[in-house]
């Protein structure tokens, strides 16, 4: 006989699931009160504020988010060692999201794993699906960027200011615009 699944694990496996759900629900409001607490840190030093990351997210040595930094639920999110990310991200954690060693992240970068039904029935049922986001070592993604759900960012690759990514991006790649695209040699 098998079990049925929690709508947490319907979350984390990346079928529809209700956020609505008690310990969904529950589970948010407790990183509400962490991320407040985590982003009246900005005058503390990295090492203090890395401590309280520790609390919510597993993270490697020497990574710097600058408050404010905003997420879903913080215990989806796994870095590596080295990721800086510069104020104001966002990463919608609802599924997991790596980001490898010495990745670094501009300011006002958006990481999506949530995603939503394409049929309208199933929104207004308020369903929701998430699909997870891994961003590879020694990536450099640009101030403003929006990394949409699902997507692999490989290791070197360069994510321009402003792009929106839509679609796997390779290692080593540089790509910009929206939706971002390969540049070519100039």
């Amino acid at each position: 006989m098998s079990k049925t699944m929690s709508e947490k694990e319907k979350m984390l496996a990346g079928e529809l699931y209700l956020p609505s759900d008690p310990q969904i629900q529950a589970d948010s409001a407790a990183t509400q009160v962490w991320l407040a607490r985590y982003n009246a840190m900005l005058g503390q030093p990295a090492a203090a504020r890395l401590a309280v990351l520790r609390e919510r997210m597993t993270t490697g040595e020497q990574c710097d988010l600058r408050p404010p930094f905003y997420c879903d639920y913080g215990f989806n999110i796994r870095l590596g060692t080295g990721v800086f990310m510069n104020f104001n991200c966002i990463v919608l954690d609802v599924t997991y999201v790596t980001i490898g060693d010495r990745t670094q992240i501009g300011p006002a970068v958006q990481i999506y794993a949530a995603d939503h039904p394409r049929d309208p029935a199933q929104r207004r049922e308020g369903f929701e699906f998430a699909r997870p986001v891994t961003i590879g070592s020694d990536v450099w993604i640009g101030g403003g960027a929006i990394i949409l759900p699902g997507i692999t960012i490989g290791d070197g690759a360069l994510i321009g200011a402003g792009s929106v990514v839509t679609s796997d991006v390779a290692a080593g790649t540089t790509v910009v615009g929206n939706p971002a695209r390969p540049r070519r040699a100039v």
